[in-house]
């Protein structure tokens, strides 16, 4: 069974550009979300075994984010998809417990990479 993504992202674009990565590479896409509110609702709901987080998004961030939903789940994996120069953010959010870092922009093998790395240090 393929494993199941949730994708969160503000921008529609980069949604787009990880799902298309995901499903070449034969991931399920679950839901995506545009926010840090609707995040940790989608989360709550698909129970998927990877998650892509933005930072800088409206409403919620990222790092508060990632820490609600870990507070919830423990176990959950989460991988942040941060542009460069963000560092400080994406230390943050290593901290709260993401599981690893992705670099925008990104080239498609990265994400994949790290994904499963990602998915093999949480089992």
């Amino acid at each position: 069974m393929a494993a199941r993504v949730l994708i969160v992202d503000d921008a529609v674009f980069m949604r787009n550009t990880l799902k298309e990565i995901f499903t070449a590479q034969g991931f399920e896409i679950g839901g995506e979300a545009a926010n840090g509110v609707e995040a940790v609702e989608k989360y709550r709901e698909l129970k998927p075994e990877i998650t892509t987080m933005d930072i800088v998004m409206p409403f919620k961030n990222g790092i508060e984010a990632t820490r609600e939903i870990l507070k919830e789940d423990p176990n959950a994996t989460i991988v942040i998809c941060s542009a460069l120069g963000q560092e400080s953010l994406v230390m943050e959010a290593i901290e709260a417990g993401a599981t690893d870092f992705i670099v925008k922009p990104f080239k498609a093998e990265n994400v994949t990479q790290v994904v499963k790395k990602a998915m093999a240090a949480r089992r």
